[in-house]
């Protein structure tokens, strides 16, 4: 298994000789190379086995930096990156010649955010290179919110884990890009539509699964558990079947056994709700159940969000 610990030299060292650091994030744990190193950005395909068509996100501490990476930075993305900066927004941004291909699946688009995690920032700031980091987890499967969840997962295969606790979102960054004067949110997430709209006005909704992706985490199939898993519009009990786990939202189920339940949120917070979401999934995922049973969440705030990943899990 990985070394897990929070020794911020150690983790530089490793990533400046072109190896993998788990890193944590306020969203999600990430799978760390250096942005710049090809060869670290293919080690990040080969160890979560990822398709090559399927773009990273590059992440740094300061939009002075973002500056190094991207040719150009529009008015209502620099108005988001002031408000939602450091936090779970990436922005799609037309690319430098100093980005990888490999970064970006050959696209001319960057996907950059600055994470809201300070011991992240702190290895951020040490760094002179982006990190490139997807979530650090095998593709497809659920993604990961703490340092365990990473080392179950991929601790024979990364020297590091930078351990910073439980990351406070639970669901990926929402990302948000630009075409022809118009604002396209490619990805829903940790920020919510509304609060995007406050900001900079009307936006377009563009989450659609795809297996030629402009942006990261629009595939069909992602963050699936391994057991069979279904989604409903409304969650009815199959009479107490005990090879049959629950993922709801606000309330228990009557006549099942609790263990075999999850409940996101018994106070229809959705903040909460997005907090539990992976975790749930991999408890009951490691439950001795058949199938897993998911409710979809109302549809509003970061629910958008949650009913995205819940529909991708179903669709593995």
């Amino acid at each position: 298994m990985a070394v897990t610990g929070n020794d911020l030299d150690r983790a530089k060292e490793t990533l400046v000789k072109g190896e993998l650091v788990a890193i944590p994030t306020e969203t999600v744990y990430g799978l760390a190379g250096n942005a710049l190193d090809e060869k670290a950005v293919l080690s990040i395909f080969e160890v979560k086995n990822r398709p090559a068509f399927d773009p990273l996100i590059i992440h740094t501490d300061s939009v002075e930096k973002v500056m190094q990476y991207v040719s150009d930075f529009p008015e209502k993305a620099r108005r988001l990156a002031e408000n939602f900066w450091p936090g779970p927004l990436t922005l799609l941004l037309p690319k430098k010649t100093v980005i990888p291909d490999l970064v970006t699946s050959g696209l001319d688009s960057v996907a950059v955010r600055i994470p809201n995690h300070p011991i992240l920032l702190d290895l951020l700031g040490r760094l002179d290179f982006p990190l490139a980091a997807p979530s650090a987890n095998p593709f497809g499967y659920i993604s990961p919110t703490n340092a365990m969840h990473v080392n179950a997962q991929l601790g024979d295969k990364i020297p590091y884990i930078l351990d910073g606790g439980e990351s406070s979102v639970g669901i990926e960054s929402t990302i948000v890009g630009f075409e022809n004067n118009e604002t396209i949110i490619y990805r829903l997430g940790g920020l919510a539509v509304d609060d995007i709209e406050q900001v900079i006005g009307k936006v377009t909704l563009m989450p659609n699964s795809s297996s030629d992706p402009k942006a990261p985490g629009m595939l069909k199939s992602h963050y699936a558990p391994r057991k069979a898993f279904f989604l409903r519009n409304k969650v009815i009990s199959e009479n107490g079947n005990e090879q049959t786990g629950y993922l709801l939202f606000d309330k228990y189920l009557e006549g099942v056994n609790i263990e075999n339940q999850r409940v996101l949120s018994f106070n229809a917070n959705m903040q909460e709700a997005a907090h539990n979401l992976f975790a749930y999934l991999r408890e009951l995922d490691t439950l001795p159940v058949e199938k897993i049973i998911a409710e979809r969440v109302p549809a509003y705030s970061l629910g958008l969000a949650i009913n995205d990943r819940l529909q991708r899990a179903a669709a593995h």
